[in-house]
């Protein structure tokens, strides 16, 4: 099946997320993105674009991505394996067009991939499903390794440094922006409401927690992927540095002028957070979006996940992971539920009347029933 032939201005980025950030309807977005994972691609999806041009594999056939098989079965064409040379060869905002197998720059051909369909996606990706085992097998290897050098996560308490957050004895709710953050966080808005937990975002948890209308207390991670509307809410900043000190938060927080508290120590972004409510005195953790499975380590371009495994098992009785709540809590209200709940209001209304107005629902039955009688008395005549 051919491709619809898409026009467009070009958006450049080899991150993803950061093109994101400008992607509007009708561009032509050019990546970089070995794997598109899941949650790239529906990013893309929101922004509607008219076509999407990757210089690498969309699924490399390491493992089985969904990302690629989201965005044919939205009607976005892609074009695979162009190519980092298309990087060089157009600048930003530059009228492109993809016909087939080639993006075309005015009269010329510019880069020339594969035109991917959702059956040569399908195939691609039965056939990295077929090889998953042996990446699961590297992937358990690897994190065997990274325990072993940070099996001193589950004993040893990680230097904390002063906080203006506070949770002692209080709930706390973490949110990452991952697989089905959106669907889970609607479902948990009544416990947000009632319980008024310490809201923390990891990265771009934070504008997850915005466009539910809800406002972090703190913010913590890379500061990569923070829109500048969620950094002007007032929360406090956690710049996560590394072992050996490397925190690329804090450069991208130093230029803007903005204050942070450095927080250093090994693991993920959202790992640290979780320790960070446990060893302040937090008295249940809930986590949204947080990842926990391998397809979900190898979307984010991590080899194990030693740190996250240390920290459940640390952190272990006081988490809760609400992945799924929204499925879990779904009870679809069928039609005669709402029928039976009109026809009981009703009938409520009519007691209410009845009792508060006795003499003028007997006056109104009696003028009813006097005039149905004048009527039939007047057919019969």
């Amino acid at each position: 099946m051919k491709q619809t032939p898409a026009a467009g201005p070009a958006r450049i980025d080899r991150r993803t997320k950061e093109l994101l950030r400008r992607l509007q309807p009708g561009d032509i977005a050019v990546i970089d993105h070995l794997d598109i994972d899941r949650i790239a691609a529906e990013g893309l999806i929101e922004a509607r674009p008219a076509a999407v041009v990757n210089a690498r594999a969309s699924i490399s056939g390491r493992y089985a991505t969904v990302g690629p098989l989201l965005l044919a079965a939205a009607g976005i064409p892609l074009l695979d394996g162009v190519g980092e040379e298309v990087f060089s060869a157009l600048n930003e905002g530059q009228w492109v067009r993809v016909e087939e197998r080639e993006l075309w720059l005015g009269e010329g051909v510019i880069a020339q991939g594969d035109a991917q369909t959702l059956h040569t996606l399908e195939e691609s990706f039965e056939a990295a499903k077929a090889r998953t085992g042996a990446e699961l097998e590297l992937f358990a290897e690897n994190t065997l390794e990274f325990m072993r050098r940070e099996a001193h996560l589950l004993v040893d308490s990680p230097h904390i440094p002063e906080l203006r957050t506070r949770f002692e004895r209080r709930h706390v709710l973490i949110v990452v922006r991952g697989h089905d953050y959106r669907e889970d966080l609607q479902a948990l808005r009544g416990y947000i409401s009632e319980v008024r937990p310490v809201l923390v975002a990891v990265d771009g948890g934070a504008d997850a927690l915005l466009e539910m209308g809800f406002k972090p207390s703190m913010i913590i991670g890379d500061f990569d992927s923070v829109s500048q509307r969620a950094l002007d809410v007032g929360a406090e900043l956690v710049v996560h540095a590394y072992p050996g000190g490397k925190a690329p938060g804090a450069t991208i927080l130093e230029e803007q002028g903005r204050d942070f508290v450095l927080f250093e120590a090994a693991g993920t972004s959202e790992d640290i957070a979780m320790l960070m409510a446990y060893e302040l005195g937090a008295e249940l953790i809930v986590a949204v979006g947080t990842h926990a499975s391998m397809v979900e380590f190898l979307d984010k371009g991590r080899p194990g996940m030693a740190s996250t495994f240390l920290t459940r098992l640390k952190v272990g009785p006081l988490l809760v992971d609400a992945k799924g709540v929204s499925r879990l809590y779904s009870t679809p209200i069928r039609k005669r539920d709402i029928v039976f709940f009109l026809t009981a209001a009703v009938l409520a209304f009519v007691v209410i009347v009845m009792f508060a107005f006795p003499r003028v629902v007997i006056d109104s039955v009696w003028l009813i029933v006097r005039d149905l009688w004048r009527t039939v008395l007047g057919v019969a005549g």
